[in-house]
């Protein structure tokens, strides 16, 4: 961030990476993948970071199961893996169901999983739900232009995902089964392409905005924005709340919106900045002043 476009209270965490990409917080530690770096990275709050090898694959998209369980999606190799604080091994392969390489993931309080598929105007949605007897591994969504940043709202209900070459996020209910209907426009016409997006307690979406160069809030019913925070001049990749009270926003940046242009580079980097919504679900309440 630099001087003069510095948020206040905005603060370096971890840099030294190559592409960040899906920062998910979880117990204590913010999950971002390096997509380009072939590497999964712990960092907290303090700034230490620890560094997860995925050779072989460009890992995007990260969520937890509810018993920890760590998924991670391999972009090219259209496959997600599955970390069990041990081992990688293989959940599912998706190269026959879907147009494109794989992007960002979500996953629900029962362990579903939603990734998306970048194709630019035929993009999908796969639901993997290992415990369903009958399809394991369905498409709930197609004829998206470009999936991307993708996240459920607090209640459970409704499922968000950035579409980046329309510059819109759209919405839809999400059946008991896991299915996907009910699409709708949540908001579109946006300042610049969306990339990853998170959702606070409110039901407000923060969303990366890659060639504006800002992440910016946007309002429960998707109509306004409330916050922006100028990157200045770097590109806003994905952001995840979290911390201690859940109102710390984490931000991704890198220097170029082409994956392609960054490789073998260490220009990424994460900040923290704290916000007045929190993230959903409990915190920890023991730093309140």
């Amino acid at each position: 961030m630099t001087a003069g476009t510095e948020q206040a209270g905005t603060t370096e965490l971890a840099h030294g990476f190559c592409f960040g990409e899906g920062p998910r917080w979880f117990e204590g530690l913010l999950w971002f993948s390096d997509m380009l770096g072939e590497a999964v990275h712990t960092v907290n709050l303090s700034g230490s970071m620890t560094t997860l090898p995925v050779p072989g694959h460009s890992p995007s998209g990260l969520g937890f199961r509810p018993d920890g369980t760590l998924l991670i999606v391999s972009t090219q190799r259209r496959q997600i893996l599955r970390y069990d604080g041990d081992s990688i091994e293989l959940l599912a392969d998706l190269g026959d169901l879907v147009p494109a390489a794989l992007g960002d993931m979500v996953v629900d309080e029962s362990g579903r999983a939603y990734v998306g598929s970048q194709a630019r105007t035929d993009g999908v949605i796969v639901c993997i739900d290992t415990d369903a007897a009958a399809d394991p591994v369905r498409v709930v969504a197609e004829h998206l232009d470009f999936p991307n940043g993708m996240a459920i709202t607090p209640d459970g209900t409704t499922l968000i995902v950035a579409e980046s070459t329309a510059r819109r996020l759209s919405a839809f209910t999400i059946s008991p089964d896991g299915g996907l209907t009910d699409r709708r426009v949540f908001a579109e016409g946006l300042d610049g392409p969306p990339d990853g997006i998170a959702i606070d307690a409110e039901g407000g979406v923060w969303v990366a905005l890659t060639l504006a160069h800002e992440f910016q809030r946007l309002a429960p019913d998707g109509s306004a924005v409330t916050d922006r925070v100028d990157t200045g001049g770097r590109t806003a990749i994905a952001c995840a709340l979290g911390g201690i009270e859940g109102r710390t926003l984490f931000l991704v940046t890198t220097t170029d919106a082409y994956p392609e242009r960054l490789v073998g580079t260490k220009l990424s980097r994460v900040d923290a900045l704290m916000v007045e919504t929190p993230a959903p679900g409990d915190h920890d309440t023991h730093h309140h002043h």
